[in-house]
């Protein structure tokens, strides 16, 4: 029990050689003393003591100690917290925010050590960080970290027995270094490069709730992510517009998709929504017919629509609930049941209604599925995607960056629309993205747009002036 009932005597002495000197205080009812070699050290316990009475701390009445000193003596440490975190937010976080959840800590573990001596290789604490410590899995008591409810192979098993023993206590993290360390570690990328800018701040949020989280449970006072003053390596968001593929070279390579054999027929319309439409491969995968809104056929150049509103991104079965290997949601950044309008040309509502005659549908509505009749993986249309690179490009191009992910493909999509005059805030709402989001990404395109606009404005003042 806490209380402010706290009475401490003068330094005495006792009949002992060793220890000579007493110091006795009281707590409430409870009488406490500590014992010393000379008289130095007691009045230094003395007035440590005394400084906490002033600051209105109160003691225990069961140790003596005042409540920051028994506060840092319960102190679990920084790896104990970690895990209770990931725990704590596991049920009602997304699969995908899991997966960050458990990548964010298992950067910023491995720093908030007391020492490196004996540290494991890296990358098997890494491994065993995030698949045994920070991933959850149901047992018949509830929610546990797999680590608790499975065997761990014995190369893992010693890595987290490493890292229990030299984690930092949580009360030794509110120092300047040790928060500067964490936020250098988020920084940056395995090879140690600096990482995106949208991946820092997401790692930083992490860091920042789970410490917040610890102020909640009473072990820190305060966030000491708020005191520091700290601004992560720059970084260039942009796309690099070099391996952006122009609207030629992208028509190639979905034509080239379709020449690799059945899968490339029954995909094609797959890779035509990630340009035509710039949908995302994770909006494409979980696309259903009832979604599409086309015109007849004999309206050969009429324009169609896109309704979406379910991605299934890919996540890795151990994240999700069900155990599959992706989770299906709603779309990015929207409340769970928004839905997006993207209108779309003649060129893809004819593949779409090709796409419908020729392979049919899912047993669920969708229009892309696995050979197997599951989800599209990202394995299978990457395969795909490279196969029509080495197609496509010359030696020399497909040894770069040029139209390197599938992904490619929405970026491209992204670009024309911009190029083609569209307003900045339709091409946002189209993509799903926002408009500062837009800017970060595809200002190099926007400033181009600016440029003609302004050369516009001009020759219309120049008239009026004539």
């Amino acid at each position: 029990m806490l209380t402010y009932n706290v009475r401490i005597w003068s330094v005495r002495s006792r009949p002992s050689k060793s220890s000579p000197f007493q110091l006795r205080w009281r707590v409430g009812t409870e009488v406490h003393y500590e014992v010393f070699s000379n008289v130095t050290l007691a009045d230094g316990r003395r007035s440590e003591l005394m400084s906490a009475v002033r600051r209105g701390e109160q003691f225990d009445t069961e140790t003596g100690l005042p409540a920051s000193e028994l506060r840092e003596r319960k102190s679990p440490t920084w790896y104990e917290h970690a895990c209770a975190y990931a725990l704590m937010k596991w049920p009602r976080a997304a699969a995908k925010h899991r997966a960050g959840i458990a990548e964010a800590l298992t950067v910023v573990t491995p720093v908030l050590v007391s020492s490196v001596k004996g540290m494991p290789d890296r990358a098997v604490l890494r491994r065993a960080l995030r698949t045994w410590a920070f991933q959850m899995c149901r047992s018949e008591g509830g929610v546990v970290a797999r680590k608790d409810a499975e065997p761990i192979p014995e190369e893992e098993s010693a890595a987290l027995a490493w890292i229990a023993k030299n984690s930092l206590k949580m009360a030794e993290l509110g120092t300047s270094e040790r928060m500067r360390a964490a936020l250098t570690a988020l920084s940056l990328k395995l090879d140690g490069t600096a990482a995106a800018d949208n991946t820092f701040r997401r790692r930083r949020t992490t860091l920042n709730n789970a410490l917040r989280y610890a102020v909640e449970r009473d072990l820190l006072t305060v966030n000491p992510l708020s005191r520091i003053d700290w601004t992560p390596p720059e970084t260039d968001d942009e796309v690099d517009f070099r391996y952006v593929p122009e609207p030629e070279l992208a028509r190639a390579l979905i034509r080239a998709v379709a020449l690799q054999g059945a899968r490339g027929e029954h995909l094609e319309a797959f890779f035509g929504c990630l340009y035509y439409a710039a949908m995302r491969p994770s909006e494409a995968a979980a696309l259903a017919k009832k979604a599409c809104v086309l015109p007849d056929e004999e309206a050969e150049d009429a324009w169609g629509e896109l309704v979406l509103a379910e991605s299934r991104p890919e996540v890795g079965s151990g994240w999700t609930d069900d155990g599959r290997s992706f989770e299906t949601r709603g779309l990015k950044r929207r409340a769970r049941k928004a839905t997006r309008s993207v209108p779309i040309p003649p060129i893809l509502v004819r593949m779409l209604r090709e796409h419908i005659r020729v392979h049919g549908i899912a047993s669920d509505g969708r229009l892309f599925r696995a050979a197997g009749g599951g989800r599209v993986r990202s394995t299978e249309y990457t395969e795909l995607w490279q196969a029509a690179r080495e197609k496509v490009l010359s030696a020399d191009e497909f040894e770069t960056r040029l139209a390197e992910v599938p992904y490619s493909l929405r970026q491209a999509g992204v670009s024309l629309w911009i190029k083609a005059g569209v307003d900045p805030v339709e091409v946002a709402r189209r993509a799903g993205h926002s408009v500062a989001v837009l800017f970060r990404f595809y200002a190099k395109i926007l400033r181009g747009v600016q440029g003609h606009a302004n050369e516009m404005i001009s020759r219309a003042l120049a008239d009026q002036d004539g």
